[in-house]
């Protein structure tokens, strides 16, 4: 009986080549864990290397893929449950450019602290697919399961750095905050799926344009189910008040896992909240637009009043980090006013990646800066830095101008995209609100500039370990900011890509 049930079972079709990049990745992740463990310790910067051209391989396939949607339309695979549009392959870019330059940032990091090996790398490449699938899903089971693939490999890459109980203790609030956040977006989704009878994004559509209205009882569990699922995903994207663990993890991961978090991480999970909202919920749009209007502004002036009183520089970015994560809220909130031409997704969508790479490379400074054992990253630790890495020093403030929205700079278009598509829909308040916020945590990218150029060298600063700019380290920084600076000078091209 098994055996003529097995024979009967249909599988759904598969399309292997529009799944290529994740299956590069699983592949790279799968080699890495393999191949490493039988082999002898891989020569310097192997490993690196392999993740590196896995991460841009990854990146390549996007291109022929972008093409054939152009020309075929976007669609869905695996049953129905993976959509296959522009938005899938923006993600997938912005996760891939992650890994690869995450990758860059790991290799001297890990040999400066005697941790070399493949374990991070892979644990990157296993983060990614979870991130993808994040952004890519069509079903809400899919979509939990990519957030937990991606939120479990985060909990091991937070706690990585053995030698340093920072780095364990911050693994460890993230697993157990990130378990509660977790256990409430599932509980939404059952919610979700009791009064919708499914958990596929269409069907649910089709039940909420047929069978719900119908029945009156049901609005009251459908909107607890949104509101749930609201809460488990502002948890990923850190929005106050679902902010507390980004300080303390941000500060206590090795800091190339911190620059890999506030990129790769952002960005699936405001791709999963644009889908989540826009294609599987927009019936409840008048009800979740003032609550996400809500978080876009305690997010943003919380994230930028709270970092200005920081003397950690991690701790700074890390609520730097959450005021961005205000920013593309904003642009959340302006594309669910769905009856409204506005640029409020592609907005948001243009703004993750713009600061998946500034991150990087801000990140990338200040993992030269942190020295051996990763702790000289208070400010004192750039004190002088334009004096003795004149090269860090100007990168480090071309990357700043840009998180603080400069013109002639990415984070300034990123920034400006959010705040015009507020406009649009007329949401005048949260953009005069954002442009104010803006001006607050420019004060904090002002403090680590007057450190490194300005400040005055005390007693002891001779006696410091110098600091070392690995070739690989050196290669991500520099990328960033041509990228940064490239976008700056000339957006079109790459606004005119957003989907």
């Amino acid at each position: 009986m098994g055996v003529l049930a097995a024979e009967t079972l249909v599988g759904p079709k598969i399309n292997w080549f529009a799944l290529s990049p994740l299956l590069i990745l699983l592949g790279g992740a799968l080699v890495l864990l393999v191949v490493a463990a039988l082999t002898p310790l891989w020569p310097k910067r192997l490993y690196a290397t392999f993740s590196a051209a896995i991460g841009l391989a990854s990146f390549v396939m996007c291109f022929p893929l972008w093409h054939r949607i152009d020309i075929e339309g976007p669609s869905t695979l695996v049953g129905n449950a993976i959509h296959f549009d522009h938005m899938t392959l923006w993600v997938t870019i912005t996760i891939s450019v992650a890994v690869f330059l995450g990758s860059l940032l790991a290799d001297g990091y890990l040999r400066r602290e005697g941790l070399d090996g493949p374990e991070i790398y892979a644990l990157f490449m296993l983060a990614a697919i979870g991130g993808i699938v994040m952004g890519a899903a069509n079903d809400l089971v899919v979509l939990f399961l990519g957030l937990e693939i991606l939120s479990i490999a985060l909990y091991v890459l937070a706690a990585s750095h053995r030698k340093r109980l920072q780095s364990q203790e911050s693994g460890l609030k993230y697993f157990v905050l990130g378990g509660f956040s977790s256990a409430i977006f599932l509980y939404g989704i059952a919610l979700i799926y009791g009064g919708t009878g499914s958990t596929n994004f269409d069907r649910m559509l089709t039940a909420l344009a047929t069978t719900v209205p119908a029945q009156k009882g049901d609005d009251a569990i459908l909107l607890a189910g949104v509101a749930l699922l609201l809460v488990g995903l502002a948890f990923k994207v850190a929005a106050v008040p679902f902010h507390f663990w980004t300080p303390d993890v941000y500060e206590g991961a090795p800091t190339p896992v911190t620059a890999f978090m506030a990129s790769a991480a952002k960005a699936a999970a405001f791709a999963a909240m644009l889908r989540v909202l826009l294609q599987a919920l927009p019936n409840f749009a008048d009800d979740y637009r003032p609550v996400v209007w809500t978080l876009a502004v305690v997010t943003v002036i919380g994230g930028s009043v709270m970092a200005v009183v920081q003397t950690n520089v991690k701790r700074m970015l890390a609520f730097s980090s959450i005021s961005h994560a205000g920013f593309m809220l904003i642009g959340v909130e302006a594309a669910s006013h769905l009856g409204t031409e506005n640029d409020g997704r592609s907005s948001t969508l243009l703004y993750t990646l713009v600061y998946a790479v500034l991150v990087m490379g801000t990140f990338g400074v200040v993992t030269a800066v942190g020295r051996t054992g990763d702790n000289a990253t208070d400010l004192a630790g750039f004190r002088g830095l334009g004096r003795t890495r004149p090269f860090l020093a100007f990168a480090m403030t071309i990357l700043l101008l840009a998180q603080a929205g400069v013109p002639l700079t990415s984070g300034f278009i990123a920034k400006f995209g959010v705040i015009r598509a507020a406009v649009e829909v007329h949401s005048y308040a949260v953009a005069i609100i954002a442009m104010v916020a803006a001006v607050i945590a420019a004060f904090l990218y002002l403090r680590i500039m007057i450190s490194m150029w300005i400040a005055d060298p005390e007693s002891g600063d001779d006696q410091r370990e110098p600091v070392r700019v690995p070739a690989f380290l050196a290669v991500a920084i520099s990328l960033s900011v041509a990228f940064t600076l490239v976008v700056g000078f000339f957006p079109d091209w790459l606004v005119s890509l957003a989907p």
